[in-house]
């Protein structure tokens, strides 16, 4: 072989080793951090620096919860063209509408330059909780509870109580916990309410069951309370998560009514209470139960024992069985009515008069003197409390979304393509190629002359 074609030979083959050297490089995501101010603002911030002029940075997040179907928040950080940006992003409590203390949210940064070399950061997590407290955490069995005022021995007693109501639950009704579930205790109700945004004023707990976390509010000197209260919200993120559903609802009266049924019952005054409304033929009726519960105390106490009445009654006159069987029929999204009628022969009118019977009340009115309630509609799991444009009120046990106009991010489902720029073409990925093919013909033009002169070398 030719000195002169060795030569060649070699500058391809250096051509092949020097030319991923010259490869555009991927952007790089640097001190990424958050900031909480609890419970109004999460701001995320990260430094990004990039060969070319950076054309697209991304923040994507989310929230960990039980939910129809997987979702991922955008947000858009303005910055100025150029190498090197110092983002920022502001996700407002106050506007979205606030997320449990406990909640895990997940978030990662993508950053993309005008060659189109695109880098997506590790995905990183906080945990959304009041940090103006210190906390502490015991564990029994799948229950966590967090506290910050009292002793341990308060925490202890908190926790297992609720260990053994959640035992006495799955005894007498057959729901379970089958899910790792936090329990935050406040010092107070006044506390736990700052915690939360758009709460009502009576509230003292609140069970949120896609997120298996309840919050609540109880004093250390207060712990025959606090033993009710934790009972009663606990049962909640269990029949929450047994009947959760993304297109229908859970009766309020049968959610209120199975959670004083898990915390042992009502209180005697509780007894009283409904005692003086069969007397005086002014129970509620079971269809305006349905839906939301007044924000006059006094009408809400009526409302929670009356719900726990009728509970009580289908679990003693049919059975743990078919309470089961209601939960799981509610859960495929089926309306409370036919429900009803298919599991127990009646249905919302059919079971007040049932009920009515068993406490040997007056007759309900007759139908139509009193208007239907509409049922509190669930939060559509596929739309998270993530972004801007929803502003979400938190209940008990119900999440209600409006939309209200907004000119931020947007929320887009993580299994649906979002549309992007259209990436640059990469000029040294065409060189890096047609080198590459260049190489690799003069290797076999090489291997053939080398095979032609050995064959030669044979004949002579």
């Amino acid at each position: 072989m030719r000195l002169p074609t060795i030569t060649f030979l070699a500058a391809i083959l250096a051509c092949i080793i020097l030319t991923p050297a010259y490869a555009a490089q991927l952007p790089t995501i640097n001190n990424d951090s958050t900031t909480l101010d609890f419970p109004n603002t999460l701001t995320f911030a990260a430094e990004v620096h990039a060969d070319s002029a950076l054309r697209e940075i991304v923040l994507e997040y989310g929230v960990e919860r039980r939910t129809c179907g997987i979702v991922t928040a955008l947000a858009f950080p303005p910055f100025d063209p150029g190498q090197n940006a110092n983002v920022r992003w502001t996700w407002d409590m106050r506007q979205s509408g606030s997320l449990p203390p406990g909640a895990t949210i997940w978030y990662r940064w993508r950053a993309t330059d005008a060659n189109g070399a695109t880098l997506t950061s590790e995905t990183k997590r906080i945990t959304w909780i009041d940090t103006q407290h210190t906390w502490q955490h015991i564990q029994k069995g799948t229950l966590n509870l967090h506290w910050y005022a009292g002793d341990r021995s308060f925490a202890t007693t908190l926790l297992n109580s609720a260990v053994d109501s959640l035992t006495r639950l799955e005894n007498e009704t057959g729901v379970a916990s089958k899910h790792p579930i936090d329990v935050y205790i406040y010092e107070s109700a006044t506390d736990m309410r700052a915690a939360v945004l758009y709460e009502p004023g009576w509230t003292g707990g609140l069970a949120y069951s896609e997120y298996y976390l309840t919050i609540i509010g109880v004093a250390p000197d207060n712990l025959a309370w606090g033993r009710r209260v934790t009972a009663h919200e606990l049962t909640h993120v269990l029949v929450g998560d047994r009947a959760f559903t993304c297109i229908g609802s859970i009766p309020t009266w049968l959610s209120e009514g199975i959670a004083v049924y898990g915390e042992g019952g009502p209180e005697d005054y509780s007894i009283a209470m409904l005692n003086t409304a069969i007397a005086n033929n002014t129970l509620l009726s079971v269809r305006s139960l349905s839906g939301g519960f007044s924000e006059d105390p006094g009408q809400a106490d009526l409302s929670y024992v009356q719900s726990y009445s009728i509970v009580r009654f289908l679990i003693v006159e049919y059975g743990r069985e078919k309470i089961l069987t209601l939960f799981d029929r509610l859960a495929l999204g089926d309306a409370i009515e036919p429900v009803l009628q298919e599991v127990y022969g009646f249905g919302l009118d059919g079971l007040e008069d049932h009920w009515r019977t068993s406490l040997q009340a007056a007759p309900r009115a007759s139908a139509g003197q009193e208007p239907t309630a509409t049922p509190q509609p669930t939060m559509i799991a596929t739309i998270v409390p993530v972004g801007p444009g929803l502003q979400v009120v938190a209940h008990p046990t119900t999440l209600v979304a409006t939309e209200m106009p907004t000119t931020q991010p947007i929320v887009a489902p993580a299994n649906e393509t979002t549309p992007q720029p259209a990436p640059q073409p990469d000029r040294t990925l065409f060189v890096f190629i047609a080198g590459g093919l260049f190489a690799l013909g003069a290797i076999l033009a090489t291997v053939l002359v080398v095979l032609m002169r050995l064959s030669a070398k044979r004949r002579s």
